[in-house]
Parts: C-alpha cells; structure tokens; sequence
C-alpha cells in the first residue's frame, strides 16, 4: 500500500523539491537581485506620488462622451475652478483677479464684480475657466494659490483643487498609519518569535514587496491615470500581506529547524509553507483581478496595483526570504528579548479539545452573533465619495461648502443634452422640434431650467424666431447664440434638475428618460448621469464578479484540499463574515459611533472589502486546513487532524491577523474617509474570520462533517475506509 503522504508528495510533483533546491544553492545569488531591483525601483518610487490625481470614479461612457463634445463642438470650459471670497472687499476680489489672470492660465474668468448672481450676503465666488484638462492642473492650483498666499477669507477649490488637498492628506494619512502600525507590528512578531532579529526579517520583507511595487507602478503610472486612493491601499495591502506570509514561512522554518540542517529546514518550508503561500496569494490575486471587470479607473487601478503588490508579496516570501534565512543561518536567534513559551502549542490543543467536544453548541453560538452583526446591512446607503472624502481641516472643502450653502446648489444638479437631428435644427423643422423637445423638459416636475436658443434670447416661439432672424442687425446679434447651442445637425440643451445629482431621483431620470421618449436621439452628461453610470456599471457587474471570486476560490481550494466540502464551508463562511462585517460598518460610519458622525458609506467599499478580504481570509483558511491536511494524511483521524491543524496554526495564525488589524486598522486614525473606511472594514472583517470563524466554526464544523471532509468524488488519490483505517486506493 502506498502511504498517503507519499502520495501526496509524488502528486505535487518534483518540481516543487526542484526550486526549493535551486533557492537553497543559488541564495547568495538571489539575495543580491533583490537588493538591485530594492534600490533600483525605490528611485521611481518616490516618483509615483506626483502621478497620482483624482479619486478614480471615471469610466468610458456616456458622460465621458458628451462632456468631451460640450467642451470641444460648443467652446464649454473643460474645467472649472472657484475662488471663493468670504468676508472681502470689492477692491480685494479685483486685485486677486487680476494677479490671477496676469498667470495667463486661464481661457477666461466670471468675476463677481460683473455678474452680481456670484455675490450674496458676504460671500462672493468667481469661476476659472479652463480650455484644456492638462497633466499639470496640480501645479496650475499651486501657481494661482500662490497669488493670494493663503489670505484668510480668499480661498481657490473645485474639482483640480480638492484633488490636490486629498493626495497631500493621502500621503499625510499614509505616514500616520505606518507610524502607528509598523510599531505595534514590530511588538506583535517579538511576541511571536521572541528575537529581534526574527521580528525584523518580516518587516523587511514587506517594505522590500511595497517599494518595488511602487516602482512598477510608477512605469504604469506614466501610460495611464492612477488614483490616488492606491497610495494607500497598496502600501496596507502589500505590509500586510507580506508580513503574513513571511510570519507562516518563518514559524514553519523554526518548527524544520528543530529537528534539521538550516539547509534542509528551508527546503521543506519551501515545499510546505511556500505551497500554503502561493495557493493563499492566488485566492487574493483572483479577488483582485475579478475587479477588472468593473470598467471604472479606480477598480481597474487597484486590481492592478493589487495584483502586482501580491505578486511581489509571493516572489519575496518564496525568493527573498529563504535567502535571508539562509544568509542569518542561527544569527535568526539572535538578541532574544522575549522567551517563547514552551507550552503554547498544548494550551491551544487544550482549547482546540474543548471546541470539538462542542461543536453544534458553538456553531449555533457563532452563527447567532454573525447574524446579530448582519442586521444594519439592510439600511446601508452608499454614495460616491465627494466632499466628504476631503478632511474638514481642509479649507477648499470649507469653501466649496460655504459656497453651496449661500447659493442653494446642493438641492439641484446640471445636465447638459446632446440632441442630434438629421437635416439640421435651424430649419423650419428643426426649430419646431427644439421647441417642442424644450417644452417637453418644462413640463417635467424634475426639470428646475432648460436652456435654449429660445429661452436664451427670451423669443417665445419658432414665428417669433424666423422674424428676428429675418432682421440683418437682430440676426446678426442673435448668431452667436446660434453657435453657442448648434453645431450642424447637434444642438446643446442645458438642463437644472431641481434634485441632487447623488439623489436616485436625479439617476432615475436621466436613466429612463431615452427610455420614455424613444423619438429624440440624444445623449446625456453632467452629475446626475454620471453618478448614474457609476452605479449601474457597480450593480451591472457586481454578480459575475462575485461569480468569478466565489467560483475561482472554489476551484483552487479543491485543487489544494482535495476536497469537495472544505471549499464550499469556506466560501459560505466568508461570505457570513463578510456580511457581518458590513453590518458593523453600518453601524460605526453610517449611524455615527465611537466619536465618528453620521454618514454614508464609500459606493466603493462593498466591492473593494469583500474582493480585498475574501482572498485575505483564505490565508487562514489555508494556513489551518494545510496542517490539518497533513495530520490527516499520515493519521487517517479527522479529530485529530483537527485538533493537531488548530494547536500547531492557532499562534501563528493569531499572530498574523494581529499583524493585519494593525496594519489596516491604523487607518481609522486617518483623515480621507474612504480609507478609513476601507481600513476598518478590513480590519474588522480579518478580526472576525480569525476568532469566530478560523477559531470556533472551522474546528465545530471539522468535527461535525468528519470523514466527509476529505471527500471527493472521482479522486483516485482519497482513502476509504477498510477494516476502520484508511487506505489509499491503487
């Protein structure tokens, strides 16, 4: 009979043994590549974050289309910024005007010294137009900031602008999470190795995996427009990430090294813990990679960023770090602070004894208080970050809010139409359906204003029109309006709806208006439908992403596990504690807890936390079904197999979702709220699948499917049962 063991060895096949042995001689060789490619991507890394604009939320449709064709068919700005005037004289609007127009970087300024619409009360706005979106609006908001030198009551935002202030509070945010999180990371691994030479090992290799990432994407980051939310994401991710890893390798080397050569301990990590790693990063590289198929920058840029950053992970932690383990030899030991204690592993057997000895008890305990945490999911309310991403402490955030609050335009939206009609629109024809298609929008309840050559000119109707027009001087006065709305066989309508352009009512109406009025060809742009595409591209895609994710994981655990059951528990486990996890997330952000006011939740975080944290999870998962796996194969014992799998992962596994808690939580001590968010759901979401889920239902459930565990069907390579053991097949 062939031992199971032997089996499984020969199934995975030489080639695993092959590079694990290649390492092992080639280690100097190796450790001196990675020191070239450290040095040489960390010169582009501090290149990456002057790449990096805007929040990410643009995507290739319909929106896209028609602001391009506003701004270049009928001469709209392409962007627009504000210099808001709190409290100032009209000799200081004017002085600051005019050193700002001096910086000939604007096609043209709306002052409120002409147009008394932009004053009221105290306060006054003026608007910056621009004719081209350049690579270089950052430095534009700098020079014009430049010419009021931070005067007090005079203060430039707008979209440009508050970009700028979230990439500076980005990078400030990224240093205060490091700062604190590095730290406590530093303490948690000499706890659990109890050297500081073993605690730093990890650390190493995280910072080695971020800063060639950077440096990848800074190349990336040339060719297309990054996010700015990757610099933090990436740098929680890739720590994170990393230093799991190497905490899983080292623990299992140490465990080698007890009973082997330096040597022979690493080649075996590499053949068992490098395994655990690479089936672990591929679950989180699916996850990340699904999100492509959302067809939004920011999604697309972190699945890029985030695919990267794993395979970096991956490549240090089965490269770099059996070469540093190598190169240390026993200097791994060295400057013991703490002594590890001896009995840990029987005080986890203990409680993994304890467990399967009440296992519906604690699964119905565990399912109940993960249900208890799902139920605020069914109030969240998501919306696309805007202002409210930006600190408060910020000043442009300030005006923009002082500016919408004094001239009520947070209660309307803008759209602009493109309608498109054969033959023309300054026919006979033509001005008789654009006067039908503007009252059409005036008798719409959500319609505030619609804009017309008509309602510009305050001409009533097509008679009216065709009698002016046939007047040398009011035709010629009246030209420029023509040129203004009509283009040859386009006309521009601009419309206000009397809705927010975040409300669903303002995204219902520019969904469905084509719909209701199949006769016009038109096309529509500005907020209302932009927010609209966003969150119908989300919705649109969210199922085959999920779909994606859950059967791609499902694939891969099989592969590892051998098994039909373990896979399918995982993933609903997942699943649960996802859910709950966006529960708690409700309750902290959106019904405002701990300190924090009430909000919203980032549109982005649903998605973002469960393709993020669903590859995360399996990391445990993995860790403790692999061990579990390995018992099971030699000792043909479900319980014990259980038991064993729990006591040997349980310190490192509790060790690396601290590390991951820390990591990621340290961002809820930021300032841009969708990275607090995203930081605190992953924290949160880790905490809970390493205690309720990896501690209390895997081990319950272990003990409750038994033998049925390592059941699949159609598998020449499982046991049966004969004679009460377990025998491979021949």
């Amino acid at each position: 009979m062939m031992n199971v063991l032997t089996y499984y060895k020969k199934k995975e096949g030489f080639h695993v043994r092959i590079f694990s042995q290649l390492i092992s001689r080639a280690y100097k060789w190796v450790a001196l590549f990675w020191v070239a490619i450290l040095i040489a991507m960390a010169i582009f890394a501090i290149r990456l974050p002057n790449l990096l604009e805007g929040d990410g939320f643009r995507m290739d449709g319909e929106h896209e289309a028609v602001m391009d064709t506003v701004s270049k068919q009928f001469d709209m700005p392409a962007e627009t910024m504000f210099v808001v005037f709190d409290h100032q004289s009209n000799d200081t609007i004017k002085q600051t005007l005019e050193e700002i127009e001096s910086l000939q970087l604007t096609s043209s300024i709306d002052s409120p010294l002409e147009d008394q619409s932009l004053q009221k009360e105290d306060v006054a706005y003026a608007m910056l137009h621009f004719d081209h979106e350049t690579d270089h609006m950052s430095q534009i908001v700098t020079d014009i900031r430049a010419t009021f030198d931070g005067q007090d009551g005079i203060t430039l935002t707008g979209a440009s602008p508050l970009s700028k202030d979230i990439n500076e509070a980005s990078q400030k945010d990224l240093i205060t999470a490091e700062a604190i999180g590095l730290p406590v990371a530093i303490i948690i691994l000499l706890f659990a190795f109890g050297t500081v030479v073993a605690a730093l090992v990890p650390l190493a290799i995280g910072i080695t995996t971020v800063i060639t990432s950077f440096g990848i994407l800074t190349f990336i980051g040339e060719k297309i427009d990054l996010s700015i939310f990757v610099l933090n994401i990436i740098p929680m991710l890739g720590l994170a990430l990393s230093i799991d890893f190497a905490l899983l390798f080292i623990s299992r080397y140490r465990e080698e090294r007890a009973h082997s050569s330096i040597e022979d301990a690493v080649k075996m990590t590499i053949q068992t813990a490098g395994r655990s790693v690479i089936f672990s990063a591929f679950c989180v590289f699916i996850g990340l990679g699904a999100m492509l198929l959302i067809q939004i920058d920011l999604f697309q840029n972190i699945a890029i960023g985030g695919m990267i950053v794993v395979s970096m992970a991956v490549l240090t932690s089965i490269t770099l770090l059996p070469s540093i383990l190598l190169l240390l030899g026993n200097r791994i030991d060295k400057w013991q602070v703490l002594k590890t204690k001896k009995n840990g592993t029987n005080r986890w057997r203990q409680f993994a004894n304890s467990v399967i000895k009440r296992p519906v008890t604690i699964t119905l305990v565990a399912i109940i208080l993960l249900t208890i945490a799902m139920i605020p999911v069914k109030n969240m309310k998501l919306t696309i970050p805007e202002l409210d991403a930006l600190p408060m402490s910020y000043d442009s955030r300030a005006a923009f809010e002082l500016m919408e609050d004094t001239f009520d335009m947070k209660d309307t939206s803008s759209l602009y139409m493109i309608a498109k009609r054969a033959g023309g629109w300054e026919n006979e024809d033509g001005l008789n359906a654009l006067k039908s298609l503007e009252e059409t929008f005036e008798q719409d309840q959500l319609v505030e204003e619609v804009t017309t050559i008509f309602s510009a000119s305050d001409i009533q109707s097509v008679e009216e029109w065709n009698g002016a027009m046939s007047v040398p001087e009011i035709a010629a006065s009246l030209e420029p309006l023509v040129e203004q709305f009509i283009q040859e066989d386009e006309v521009m309508i601009p419309i206000t709806l009397n809705v927010e352009g975040t409300s669903n009512a303002a995204q219902t109406w520019v969904r469905d208006w084509q719909k209701e009025h199949p006769d016009w060809s038109v096309q529509i742009g500005g907020e209302p439908r932009f927010n609209q595409e966003i969150f119908d591209e989300i919705w649109d895609k969210i199922g085959l992403v999920l779909t994606v994710i859950i059967a791609s994981t499902f694939i891969i655990l099989m592969i590892a596990f051998r098994s039909l059951l373990i896979p399918i528990k995982a993933i609903l486990m997942n699943v649960i504690g996802l859910a709950s996890t966006f529960g708690i997330l409700v309750y902290i952000f959106q019904y405002g807890h701990f300190g924090l006011p009430a909000g919203t939740i980032a549109l982005i975080i649903p998605v973002l936390v469960f393709s993020l944290v669903f590859g995360l999870s399996m990391d445990y998962e993995v860790f403790l079904i692999s061990r579990m796996q390995e018992e099971y194969a030699t000792s043909f014992n479900n319980d014990k197999a259980t038991v064993e799998g729990l006591a040997t992962t349980s310190k490192v596994i509790t060790s690396a979702a601290l590390i991951m808690i820390v990591l990621t939580g340290a961002f809820a001590f930021t300032d841009v709220m969708p990275v607090k968010q995203i930081g605190v759901g992953i924290a949160i979401a880790v905490a809970i699948d390493a205690t309720i889920i990896r501690l209390l239902l895997v081990p319950s459930l272990m003990k409750l499917f038994g033998k049925w565990n390592w059941w699949l069907p159609f598998n020449k390579g499982l046991y049966r049962r004969d004679n009460k053991r377990f025998e491979q097949k021949s």
